[in-house]
């Protein structure tokens, strides 16, 4: 009986799936870490087919973008302790579920405010599935020199997500319709969703805790009234009570989330967390950046068809070189890690966006393109792409498995936040500068101030990660 039982052991054994390869696995992480950082710049380029097609406002052609971005932010540290709580694998599943149903919505919407709350849903969806693509991509590849090397993939394309938006945005709506740059997730995300079911192993190393559902509705109502407030003192002004309220506002909220997440048990946001240097001045670097870096596609867009007369799929296709330039700085990052540090890398990707940044800012109503778009561009996100990857690896760097998705949730989290309400303030100061007018020069004019300010913005962040970082040598 006891051979027997052996015997049936074996067999059961035996009928196990084999793990799946690495390479695998780190490409359905990928895939669904492109899906959500494509869906944060596709829509440019569709921003004036959308604005005909609903009949949206200038503001509301803001909040498409950040209706996204918002709920993104706000709730990715939520998604990143569910990854751990409940398990990675089943939350990357629920993510992109929710995120291809609220694209489904998006593609079929009739009215704008159908139009925003789909993309607020897709929002929510990547917030719960990005987290766990980091983390799943972690657990399947040893700390070191492969890690590296698959975190400079997972951040090449993410970056190249963010980088195609434009062109794959640009044919869509040439070739078919605004609705496609959203309805194009939907056989996509399908296919990711089957491959990932089948292969994608589990994984949690939470302890059962409850999820601070509090503390990220505190968070993201504090976001989205930050936004708003700012977004009307274009038309109101600082003083007026209709900015100076939610402003006031969302300070409110997000003191209260501070509140809630150093009284709560189990914090969404541990506070002690930000008392690790590393973690704080990595998150700290990536707010600035992503708050200056976020906004390029969006302005570069929106310059090459209002001023210099492209149409959505050659503004796309003029943007393909800055695409290429940071898959590049991604992939390029860990070499120069190992030789310099991670401080020295940051700093010098950093110092080339600035340099494109201040370029950019430079632009003409009747410029041309290799010099008003291609060489500020590359420059710009060559940058991105080399200070991300040494970001990234310096905020998850030694990460208790308990904390892994929370940590990975905290720095795009970080990212994302930087970028919304950077994008709303860009917003807010190029249209002041426009005042209303609507002639090519009027235009170039606020979006060459909103890059002189995101060359500002980054040149702090240099200050700050020369003074903040931990040093790093080549042994990192």
């Amino acid at each position: 009986m006891t051979a027997m039982l052996r015997a049936a052991d074996v067999t059961r054994m035996s009928r196990r799936p084999a793990a799946p390869p690495t390479w695998l696995v780190v490409a359905l992480a990928c895939a669904g870490q492109f899906l959500v950082v494509l869906d944060v710049s596709v829509v440019n380029v569709a921003l004036p087919s959308m604005r005909t097609g609903l009949g949206l406002s200038e503001q509301g052609l803001q909040w498409v973008v950040n209706a996204y971005a918002i709920a993104f932010a706000g709730f990715m540290l939520l998604g990143g302790r569910a990854g751990d709580l409940y398990g990675r694998k089943r939350m990357f599943l629920v993510g992109l579920a929710v995120f291809t149903v609220a694209s489904l919505g998006g593609g079929l919407a009739q009215e704008g405010w159908q139009l925003l709350a789909a993309r607020a849903a897709q929002g929510l969806g990547a917030a719960v599935l990005a987290p766990s693509t980091l983390t799943i991509l972690t657990a399947a590849v040893p700390e070191g020199a492969a890690r590296a090397r698959a975190i400079a993939t997972w951040t090449a394309v993410g970056a190249g997500g963010g980088a195609a938006g434009g062109l794959v945005g640009g044919l869509l709506v040439d070739m078919l319709s605004w609705r496609w740059v959203l309805l194009i997730n939907v056989p996509v995300g399908a296919v990711v969703l089957l491959g990932s079911a089948v292969w994608l192993a589990e994984g949690r190393a939470g302890d059962g805790r409850r999820l601070d559902l509090p503390g990220a509705l505190l968070v993201t109502a504090g976001l989205a009234t930050l936004a708003y407030g700012i977004s009307q003192t274009e038309a109101e002004g600082w003083t007026a009570a209709a900015t100076l309220v939610p402003l006031l506002a969302g300070l409110a909220l997000i003191g209260c989330f501070l509140a809630v997440e150093a009284r709560t048990a189990a914090p969404l946001m541990p506070l002690g967390l930000l008392r690790v240097r590393a973690v704080a001045s990595a998150n700290v670097a990536m707010f600035l950046c992503g708050s200056a870096m976020f906004c390029m596609w969006f302005f570069m867009t929106l310059y090459a068809q209002n001023v210099l007369g492209y149409s959505p799929l050659d503004a796309g296709l003029a943007l393909v070189p800055s695409s290429l330039a940071v898959v590049v700085g991604s992939k390029l990052a860990p070499r120069l890690m190992r030789r310099a540090g991670t401080r020295a890398v940051a700093v010098l990707g950093t110092l080339v966006a600035v340099a494109g940044f201040g370029w950019q800012s430079t632009m003409t109503a009747d410029g041309a393109y290799v010099t008003t778009i291609m060489i500020p561009g590359i420059l710009m996100m060559l940058g991105a792409g080399l200070a991300a990857t040494p970001l990234a690896a310096l905020a998850t760097a030694g990460a208790a498995p308990g904390e892994a998705g929370l940590v990975s949730g905290l720095i795009n989290t970080s990212r994302t936040m930087g970028g919304s309400l950077g994008l709303a303030v860009m917003s807010t100061i190029a249209a002041a500068r426009t005042a209303g007018r609507g002639s090519p020069e009027a235009l170039t004019e606020g979006y060459a101030l909103a890059f002189r300010v995101g060359t500002g913005v980054l040149v702090a962040g240099v200050a700050l990660m020369l003074v903040w970082l931990p040093r790093g040598g080549a042994a990192e």
